[in-house]
Order: structure tokens, then sequence, then C-alpha cells
């Protein structure tokens, strides 16, 4: 007789609505300028599991797949994925002849790394294809505007010979998740720009794309043939409460059991430091959990969970493993679930709930969640 061992702490990703967020993206850029759509899953899916969102998003509909470096980049062809594929970060040394071979296209900001490019792939007998980079603004990776020309022109004389494809041109924005901000129109003047001067070269990009998230949900004049989406894949919005029509369906749940319940006095200190006290005797649930499975330890005395049926709070530190509920006189049991985010059906909380609490982003909660959680994948759509 066997048994299926309790989870002390899992993450539950619902591929099910990785597909729905998929499509709704699909039909809410579509309905502006119909451009391609590019499904980001760098970093192991923001945290959700590379190999099985690209699936989902792939079964969705999604024209291209994005990752950041080469290594993703084979692990999603070892797992069988053969449609189109982006890479966008290397450092010289990286060997580009995998990818190549591969069918990968790859990104090129310096003449340099294009002329490395190009002999790895004829190292192969390969023609590489290449996503030129202009830096539009955010002073990260790419060309800058006065190297551009330069840039262009090389990549255009050597694609006459046949060397290289140059198949698209791209940037990054460096603020869409705010339309106010000037730097939205500059960077977009700018790519329109280097746009002319890539024509002016000779060159005939297939893929001229700048939009992330908020970009393709907020600024349907930045277009252009595709756009990227990483977060709102995922289910949470990118740019919050700039729309309201989304329909995204948030994709991961944190949940853990109660390892202990106990009562606790009046004046009793919580966790190192006692940067807790509490002022009235009161219950407390300890959650299997902490800084160890990325949990923020800004979330001390600032963030909320779900258990016994609504939201409580952290109190005192987190700790490396554990961390402090308050439950006050909610019923709940040792085994019982602690929701820490998900959906935020019913009240509950959400991802951006926490990067609320601890002053950050929701990008970086779900995506720092692991160490010991058990990740599951289900389908709710199966159960349907």
């Amino acid at each position: 007789m066997s048994s299926t061992p309790a989870r002390r702490a899992e993450i539950v990703v619902d591929l099910a609505a990785i597909r729905h967020n998929v499509r709704r993206l699909r039909d809410l850029v579509s309905a502006a300028t119909t451009p391609a759509t590019m499904t980001v899953v760098k970093a192991d899916a923001y945290g959700h599991g590379m190999v099985e969102v690209a699936r989902a998003a792939r079964a969705a509909g999604s024209d291209w797949l994005g990752v950041a470096t080469l290594d993703e980049a084979l692990a999603l062809r070892a797992s069988g994925d053969v449609g189109p594929l982006f890479a966008w970060l290397a450092v010289p040394g990286e060997e580009y002849q995998p990818v190549l071979a591969a069918g990968v296209e790859v990104a090129g900001y310096t003449v340099s790394q294009l002329d490395g490019i190009i002999a790895a792939g004829a190292e192969i007998g390969v023609q590489p294809r290449v996503h030129l980079k202009i830096d539009t603004g955010l002073s990260r990776g790419g060309a800058h505007l006065r190297d551009w020309a330069a840039l262009c022109t090389h990549a255009a004389a050597l694609e006459r010979t046949g060397a290289v494809a140059i198949t698209g041109v791209w940037s990054h924005f460096a603020a869409s998740d705010e339309p106010e901000h000037p730097a939205n129109d500059a960077q977009l003047g700018v790519f329109k720009e280097a746009l002319e001067i890539a024509e002016a070269a000779g060159l005939t990009p297939q893929w001229r794309h700048i939009c992330n998230s908020a970009g393709a949900l907020l600024r349907p004049d930045a277009h252009f043939d595709m756009v990227r989406f990483g977060l709102a894949s995922y289910g949470i919005d990118p740019a919050p409460g700039r729309r309201t029509d989304l329909g995204l369906i948030p994709a991961m749940t944190v949940r853990a059991k109660l390892a202990m319940v106990k009562e606790i006095d009046a004046g009793a200190g919580v966790s190192y430091g006692h940067t807790w006290i509490a002022p009235r005797a009161t219950r407390v649930g300890l959650v299997p959990a902490g800084y160890g499975e990325g949990i923020p330890r800004a979330a001390g005395n600032r963030a909320e969970v779900w258990a016994a049926g609504a939201r409580r709070p952290i109190r005192g530190v987190v700790c490396m493993d554990q961390f402090v509920i308050e439950l006050g006189d909610g019923e709940a049991d040792p085994g019982d679930e602690v929701e820490l985010f998900g959906t935020g059906a019913d009240g509950r909380v959400t991802a951006q709930d926490w990067a609320d609490a601890c002053g950050t982003i929701s990008y970086e909660i779900v995506t720092r969640i692991g160490g010991r959680f058990t990740r599951v994948h289900v389908d709710s759509e199966d159960a349907q």
C-alpha cells in the first residue's frame, strides 16, 4: 500500500491559466494592430516552469518564445520545442554554434558580437538569423544610436554575401508601465529613427519589436510587427490599475501547511529581534517556508497570507525556514493550508499584494519563489 506524502509547501501552476492568458493577450493586441506575439519564458518562466509553460504557450497559439540566455534556448530545444525561438543575452566567449544549429534566432549588439555570431555559423555551415538591438534609452544592452549606422552598414554588407540574415530590429522600453513617463515617447522616437537608418543601410527586417507586456497593452502605436509578453502571460497585471479589461488569471498559487498553532501571551515577542510584540493574548501559526524558499525577508510585519478563512498578517521577521502568522480568533489546526498568494479570488492575497507590501515588483515575487518548495503543474481544464 502506497501513499502520497504530504507536501510541506508547494507552488501550484495552472497551465490552463497560462493558455487562457496567452489567448487573451493575443486577442487584446490583435484588436488593435494584429502583431505577432512572443511569450517570454526566461528565468524558468518567471518561476513557473519553463518547459511546461512553453508547451502551454505554444498550444495557445503564441507565435514565438523568448528567453534570455543561450542555455535556456538549448534547454527548450532539448525538451522538443521546434518553433520560432529568440535568445538575447550572451557574453564574450560563449559558443553560438549549438543554438544556431538548433535554429534559434539571436541578438546582436555590436559589430564584434555580430562577427562572432557569423563566424560560429560559418564553422557549422548555418546562416545565423540575427535581431540587431538598438539602445533607445534603457542604457542596458544594445547599440547606442551613435554606433547604430556603422552596425547596420556592416550587417547589410555581410547579409549581401549570405553570411547572415538580419531578421529583426528590436529594443526595450524603460518605463512602459508609466504611460505618462516622457521616456516612452522619446524611446519610440529613437526606435523609429533607428529603423530608418537600418532601411537606408539596406536592411529589411521582418520583425521590428520594442514592446514588453505593459507596452503591448498600453502603446498600440508601438506594436510594429511583434510584441513580447512576459509577466502578463502569467496572469499578473504589468501596469496595475491602468487597464480594467485585461481578464488575466494568475497562474501561480503558493501554499503551505501549518506546522504548529499555539497561544501566546500579551507582551510576547515574535521571531528574531522581537520586531513584533503581541499587544494582547493571541494565537499564532507557524508556516514552514522562509527566505530559503525565496520568501522576501522584507515581508515580515508587512505582508499577509490567507488562512482560517481570512487574510492573516505575518508577525515578526521572516526566518530562513519559517515565519509566523497571527491567527487571532481564527480556527486553525496544524496541517491546515495557508495560501501565501494566488489568484486573488474571494479576497485572497495576490503576488501584487506581496510586492506592494515588500516595496518591490510582482516580477520579483513570483520569480524568486523556489528553494525547497515542491512545484506542481496542474491543468484546471482537465478537471472540468
